[in-house]
């Protein structure tokens, strides 16, 4: 995954109300990368994340939910910008469970990696809601 190229995928965030740009690369089990940039609406609870967008996105494309190795996560800020909760719990669902998150700064100075069981120890899986 090209960090540059993930940065310049900011250009296309829609964020006229926050002005916080975010850009996310889902990469799948066999390398492919999904991308998405975050979509704000006026009607704030109806906008998208970056992360989600990209995720949900791949579907299209008959991937296999559950087999994306890792995520990389970008924004206008020169600071770390976390996934929020939703988004983690997005996560859970399309990553792998040893899956890991990469999030860098805009200036690409700061970058950080976790596995998504560090950022939710206690995760919501389909079998927890199979009865």
């Amino acid at each position: 995954m090209n960090k540059q190229e993930l940065k310049e995928k900011l250009k296309y965030s829609f964020c006229p109300y926050s002005k916080v740009q975010v850009a996310a690369c889902a990469i799948y089990e066999n390398g492919k990368e999904f991308y998405g940039v975050n979509c704000e609406n006026p009607a704030f609870p109806s906008g998208l994340c970056a992360e989600r967008s990209a995720l949900f996105g791949s579907v299209v494309t008959g991937i296999e939910i559950g087999k994306f190795k890792e995520i990389h996560i970008i924004s206008n800020s020169n600071r770390i910008l976390y996934p929020c909760a939703a988004c983690l719990q997005v996560i859970t669902q399309f990553l792998k469970r040893d899956g890991k998150i990469f999030i860098y700064s805009n200036d690409l100075k700061l970058e950080e990696s976790h596995t998504i069981k560090e950022f939710v120890p206690f995760q919501v899986r389909e079998d927890d809601i199979k009865f």
